[in-house]
């Protein structure tokens, strides 16, 4: 059961994730349950990453546990961030949760591209959907209020992101 949830498990928690990060910027989530979603968010990757520690040695599953890795240090800086502030480490949470899959779908992307000529395009499609969502999310964030710009950019992020991650659920 443990094996079944750490592999299928992303394709639901990701779009989960930018879900509420969504309703997070509409007022929606409280702080407090943000702060609980990333001490739980923390501990999943620290979890994720020890279980995984071996199978994810070679190929684009290297790649990833770097981007775990990453992530788990990238999502404990928003957790300092909503419990002692500074309220940039929140961004640099955010962002890093943006870039750090976009490049890990790149990464991939090229990886499968040079073993089967047809097989990259979603990690391709899904790269290029994260980096444009966060393109226009920090176009949105010039304004300093939530505008309809910063939720298309999550919008982009969030469907990039769950197309890619279900691709490597899927994909035999």
């Amino acid at each position: 059961m443990l094996r079944s949830a750490r592999e299928n498990g992303p394709a639901a928690l990701v779009p989960l994730a930018w879900l509420v990060v969504a309703a997070a910027h509409l007022g929606a989530v409280s702080p407090q349950a943000l702060t609980i979603a990333h001490g739980v968010m923390s501990t999943l990757l620290a979890v994720f990453a020890l279980l995984s520690w071996r199978e994810m040695s070679t190929g684009a599953l290297r790649g990833w546990r770097t981007i775990i890795v990453a992530g788990f240090g990238v999502t404990l800086l928003g957790l300092v961030g909503l419990t002692s502030g500074p309220d940039a480490l929140l961004g640099v949470s955010l962002f890093g949760w943006m870039v750090l899959p976009a490049i890990g779908f790149a990464y991939t992307g090229r990886l499968i591209a040079n073993a089967d000529a047809g097989g990259a395009s979603h990690y391709t499609l899904a790269a290029v959907l994260t980096v444009a969502g966060t393109v226009v999310y920090a176009g949105g964030s010039l304004t300093g209020s939530v505008t309809a710009a910063l939720l298309v950019g999550l919008g982009l992020v969030g469907v990039g992101q769950t197309i890619g991650i279900a691709d490597a659920t899927l994909r035999p």
